[in-house]
């Protein structure tokens, strides 16, 4: 390692001043900005659910110049690339799967960076080979079985997979074609499918249900608390216990208060459903819904119909509806391949892996390839499967 890096190990983001680790980003993706990720530690989002930080930050100097997100796993919760079968056959061989490591942004398969380095640096590559190269000794040190980089940038994807084996996965994502309003976006789409939103959307008006919109900025304490129970009940009919806690969505309101976007439906005096969003100045993601009463379509208006609506409004090029639901694409999603990137300690076993993975990358490719003939616009030639 070059004379000139230092890299240390946190064990917690409050170790450096914010403003220090948001001015290694080089873009508008909420999720890595130190707000929200120290949100997620300091309001007891991540321990309780297996996430331990232990990031990584590299020195040139006394310059901060690189940081890796990463965290100490102890299962594979909330990751959404899966790896139980690999555990499940890792831990059959006799081995022990976790703890493991993983750069990701707990519980959102968003893509984003994960090597943040100071743009004008001058060895970037450097800097990102040696944060790299610390993590693999971690690894080897501890006697740890693997390490785990989750939805990064397409720009660290080359970089990435010359040191790691790459995987995908699909996703959906929907794009601005520069429509002017949302019936422009209809107007795109074949007649059935645009005959079929526009029932969906009438089902929602016929039921005499209010659609409000607020920023964090204009989110307050009741708001929240409202939101927060629809959070919690999807969260106890699925999955057990919420991963964010109510402190966390209420910090929202002034650590990130305009990217953050909630989208509540009320009928009469009552709300009834709410979805949350986060946005950076090109794109904006759908996170989480929850309602305390059904009705048809609603689901599909709050998590997509909305946030398409407001991304016209805005001007914002993408909405990533995040992974799985092949129901997406009748409503103008694209399937999109994502990546992620490993690294397997045991020999043996990461060759294993390397030969699962050349299959499954071709079985996705095939998939997605058909899933790309059955979108539904009027012009396929505006589609470019990623």
């Amino acid at each position: 390692m070059s004379n000139d890096f230092i890299i240390k190990q946190l064990s917690s983001l409050d170790e450096i001043p914010c403003e220090s680790w948001n001015s290694l980003i080089d873009t508008d993706n909420p999720f890595v900005r130190y707000e929200y990720l120290y949100g997620l530690e300091r309001f007891d989002c991540l321990k309780s659910h297996g996430w331990v930080p232990c990031h990584l930050v590299l020195y040139s100097g006394s310059s901060l110049t690189g940081a890796l997100p990463l965290y100490i796993r102890t299962n594979s919760y909330g990751e959404f690339v899966f790896d139980w079968s690999w555990a499940d056959a890792y831990e059959r061989a006799g081995g022990k799967y976790y703890p493991k490591l993983v750069s990701a942004i707990p519980f959102a398969p968003v893509s984003g960076p994960r090597l943040l380095v100071n743009p004008k640096h001058p060895q970037v590559d450097i800097v990102k080979q040696q944060l790299i190269e610390k993590v693999l000794q971690i690894i080897k040190s501890n006697h740890l079985s693997s390490y785990h980089c989750l939805f990064p940038s397409q720009s660290e994807n080359i970089f990435l997979e010359k040191n790691l084996l790459q995987r995908h996965t699909v996703q959906y994502h929907w794009r601005n074609q520069g429509y002017i309003d949302f019936n422009d976006f209809l107007g795109s789409m074949n007649s059935k499918k645009r005959k079929q939103i526009r029932r969906e959307r009438k089902k929602i008006i016929e039921s005499m249900v209010d659609i409000e919109c607020y920023t964090g900025g204009q989110m307050n304490e009741y708001l929240w608390d409202v939101y927060y129970e629809f959070y919690c009940s999807t969260f106890h009919k699925r999955w057990g216990n919420p991963r964010l806690t109510k402190d966390f969505f209420y910090s929202l309101s002034n650590s990130m208060p305009s990217e953050t976007l909630i989208i509540l439906a009320k009928a009469g005096e009552n709300y009834i459903a709410g979805s949350f969003l986060m946005k950076g100045k090109n794109t904006l993601y759908g996170r989480h819904w929850g309602c305390v009463e059904q009705l048809p379509y609603l689901h599909f208006e709050l998590c997509y119909y909305q946030p398409i609506q407001y991304c016209i409004e805005k001007g914002i090029k993408f909405f990533d509806a995040g992974v799985q639901g092949e129901h997406k694409l009748a409503r103008g999603f694209d399937p999109v391949i994502t990546n992620s990137f490993h690294w397997i300690e045991d020999i043996n076993f990461r060759t294993a892996i390397e030969e699962f993975l050349v299959h499954e990358k071709r079985e996705i490719n095939v998939y997605v390839n058909e899933l790309s003939l059955h979108l539904p616009y009027k012009n396929e030639a505006k589609i470019e499967i990623k």
